[in-house]
């Protein structure tokens, strides 16, 4: 799978050492000099991380990760300082921060945040891609599929949703087998689980 690792650093020193300890190691690389140029360009659709000089001018590291929550991009950080501090450090992990380090960076701590920030990253991509499915799947059903998807998570009984929904327990059984192959789901935990992700609410007997 591709994957990818964006380096933002204002200093060209340290931004092309990044780049050419990255490149020997066979990772694509996108380096820019400046937050601005970062913005410029759109994300890929790969699995990547971003490491990320914290002070940068007009634009510094915070910032930009509050730019990238801002923009739903669930991008893990690495935060790359000349002054580190402990205070500092707690800043970046609530900024989002995968990794915080301290220049000079030690070309093994780097290569180790990267590989650890790729993992996380191509597991989000999976979660991502996953729930996806999952609102393509829901948005099959139809309104009374979605009203029996809710009263079944909720546990209740044929009977009992057929009684909700002022229908026949015959349709009641027909409304929950449909929207269970819908789905894809096999079992009654399978549902609640998938419910769970999409941020559906159970619906109880009245």
């Amino acid at each position: 799978m591709q994957q990818i690792v964006y380096v933002v650093d204002d200093d060209e020193s340290v931004r092309q050492s990044f780049v050419n300890l990255l490149d020997s190691e066979g990772y694509q690389v996108h380096a820019y000099d400046s937050a601005a140029a970062f913005f410029a360009q759109p994300l890929a659709a790969v699995p990547a991380c971003l490491l990320l000089d914290m002070r940068m001018p007009e634009v510094g590291g915070f910032d930009v990760a509050a730019e990238l929550e801002r923009m739903g991009a669930d991008l893990p950080i690495i935060f790359i300082t000349g002054h580190g501090s402990i205070p500092l450090t707690v800043q970046a992990m609530k900024a989002g921060a995968l990794e915080f380090l301290t220049k000079p960076v030690e070309p093994d701590d780097l290569l180790r945040a990267v590989r650890d920030a790729l993992v996380v990253a191509a597991a989000r991509q999976v979660q991502r891609q996953e729930l996806d499915e999952l609102r393509r799947r829901h948005a099959t059903l139809t309104p009374r599929e979605r009203e029996a998807m809710q009263l079944v998570i909720g546990g209740l009984l044929i009977k009992q949703i057929a009684n909700d929904l002022g229908i026949s327990e015959i349709m009641a059984k027909t409304h929950k087998r449909n929207l269970m192959d819908k789905m894809h789901a096999r079992s009654l935990p399978d549902l609640v689980r998938y419910a769970e992700r999409l941020n559906i609410t159970q619906t109880r007997s009245r």
